[in-house]
């Protein structure tokens, strides 16, 4: 074997929201030696999440809403997210600004291309992109809270940066995606953008 990795066979278990595929490969070590591995993969698409900010008013755009998985596990009723969507078959950038409108009725103006990365890579073929974008209370062009017949019920939080960041620490934060983008908010120093401006 030649390549490092032969996909040996591959075969789908279940299809519904996303695809569960069984993978058979043989996987060459770097010492030389081929490995066969049984992997299986859960594929839902990929998406793209954001983080609306004002940089006036200190504040975000957080929204609540309830999550099967968390509630499985830990009997959690919601968790507290950034807004984020799969694409389904849109770029990035326009599936998130129709996204955010969708679920916090803010209208995106500029949405900031930031990053990429896989969420799990261990077992999810899933990779976000994620976003920031100011706002300001006069974006505000609809009550939000997702689409109904799509199962969605969000509670649009507006809170203080400072705040979020100390849910994080908490436990009322728990979802990777925000704690990822609360964090690049502070580092980055979003909420000094408005005062190094002027």
């Amino acid at each position: 074997m030649k390549e490092r990795l032969r996909i040996v066979a591959r075969k789908i278990i279940s299809k519904g929201y996303g695809a569960l595929e069984r993978l058979t490969l043989d996987y060459r070590r770097r010492d030389g030696t081929v490995q066969r591995l049984e992997r299986e993969l859960y594929d839902t698409g990929d998406g793209a999440a954001i983080l609306l900010y004002d940089p006036a008013r200190g504040t975000v755009v957080l929204v609540r809403q309830f999550r099967i998985p968390a509630y499985i596990k830990e009997g959690r009723e919601s968790l507290i997210e950034v807004c984020a969507g799969r694409l389904e078959g849109a770029d990035p950038q326009t599936r998130i600004v129709a996204e955010a409108e969708e679920e916090t009725g803010f209208r995106v103006r500029n949405a900031r291309r930031l990053f990429e990365g896989y969420s799990s890579p261990g077992g999810f073929c899933e990779k976000l992109t994620y976003f920031a974008a100011e706002y300001a209370s006069t974006d505000r062009v609809g009550d939000g809270g997702g689409l109904a017949h799509e199962g969605e019920d969000i509670e649009v939080l507006e809170l203080p940066l400072e705040t979020a960041l100390a849910m994080i620490l908490s436990g009322e934060i728990v979802d990777s995606k925000t704690i990822l983008l609360l964090q690049y908010a502070r580092l980055a120093g979003l909420m000094e953008e408005k005062q190094s401006a002027s």
